[in-house]
């Protein structure tokens, strides 16, 4: 074997090493990476982890009575759901329902936050309202009930009139004799 024969040889090695390192290179390139972490956080802060998020939307979907699927899409493969995505209006409604609670809480209820940008004791939550219904119903007190009993008016009782009987010598006791 003469020089030539062994360039020839090193040549070809050097080209097929090269070659290699071009397509492995392409592949690894071309592969679409894993994004770490939650996606698509409008409201909570982009800190959390899965494990924060995932418990989270584990108080809230009790809080309403739901599972996962009431406000993420279904996935366009067909298996899990799209957590990323903003297809159901739910989604978005749990967002302004969210910061709501945030507003009344640190309003009346001076709730402070921790170093993640939580909410650390609340006032109230969704519980607060849902009590496991996803559409809490809106109710009015009947009539009769509640502080101050009905009001006066037509059909009402008379001003004076529904109260505990008078004690003695009270307005509406007899005279005296």
């Amino acid at each position: 074997m003469n020089i030539h024969d062994i360039m020839l040889i090193n040549r070809k090695i050097l080209i097929t090493l090269g070659l290699a390192s071009v397509v492995s290179l392409v592949a690894l390139t071309s592969m679409a990476p894993q994004q770490e972490g939650p996606q698509n956080l409008k409201v909570l802060p982009k800190s959390l982890t899965d494990q924060q998020v995932h418990k989270l939307m584990r108080e809230w979907a009790g809080s309403l009575g739901v599972r996962c699927d009431f406000c993420h899409a279904p996935a366009a493969s067909g298996k899990g759901l799209d957590f990323a995505s903003d297809a159901k209006p739910e989604k978005e409604t749990a967002r302004h329902m969210y910061k709501m609670m945030n507003k009344i809480n640190q309003k009346y209820f001076e709730a402070k936050k921790d170093s993640l940008g939580m909410v650390m004791h609340t006032g109230i939550n969704c519980y607060t309202c849902h009590r496991g219904n996803h559409h809490p119903e809106v109710k009015l007190p009947e009539m009769g009930r509640g502080p101050g009993g009905p009001p006066p008016g037509p059909g009402g009782p008379p001003p004076g009139a529904g109260g505990p009987p008078p004690g003695p010598g009270g307005p509406g006791a007899p005279p005296k004799q």
